[in-house]
């Protein structure tokens, strides 16, 4: 069964398998805080549980638990390792907490999976004068694809590259439909 959780601060839900959902309704602690009606969705997209509490010395103390993070030590802490350590979607949405899309990744596979920066919106893909250059990084070093008259075919170049030299852990690059050539221009 699927449970769609509401996020406080966000018109959001995190999704949940029941029994992930039946661990966060019954562990003491987490019913003593509230967690599953508390959980907000954090800056980076994922949600996560904040409560501030009031210390004796009369400070503060703010506690923070990424649900994902939680969820993956709790049922996947046999799939972490030194080099797999960082936790991540499969499906790139953070909000989908079904243990079938968490997964254990190393940083360079996190990297690869972040989302692009690249003023063209693509992967790998820079704009130079009128064409565009597809670039792929390769142990630390940027490797040229090749010069394309369009970002999309230097973002499929890039695709088809990256499945070459990673696989399913490959960074791959939605293409969006053409548009005309003066909308693509800043």
């Amino acid at each position: 069964m699927l449970y769609k959780v509401k996020l406080k601060n966000a018109d959001d839900d995190v999704l949940l398998d029941d029994k992930v959902y039946e661990y966060l309704t019954s562990d003491p602690y987490l019913v003593k805080v509230d967690f599953i009606n508390n959980l907000r969705k954090h800056s980076s997209g994922c949600a996560v549980f904040q409560k501030t509490w009031k210390k004796a010395d009369g400070g503060y103390k703010t506690e923070t638990i990424y649900l994902h993070k939680l969820i993956a030590e709790k049922f996947l802490g046999e799939a972490k390792s030194s080099k797999r350590n960082l936790v991540g979607a499969k499906n790139g949405n953070k909000l989908d907490c079904r243990l079938e899309n968490i997964v254990y990744r190393s940083r360079s596979v996190a990297s690869r999976k972040r989302k692009t920066s690249s003023k063209v919106g693509y992967t790998g893909v820079y704009k130079e004068n009128n064409r565009y250059r597809a670039v792929i990084s390769v142990n630390r070093k940027s490797v040229h694809i090749g010069m394309f008259a369009t970002a999309e075919e230097a973002a499929l170049a890039y695709n088809k590259k990256s499945r070459e030299l990673y696989g399913d852990d490959g960074k791959i690059n939605i293409i969006k439909p053409n548009r005309p050539e003066e909308e693509m221009e800043d």
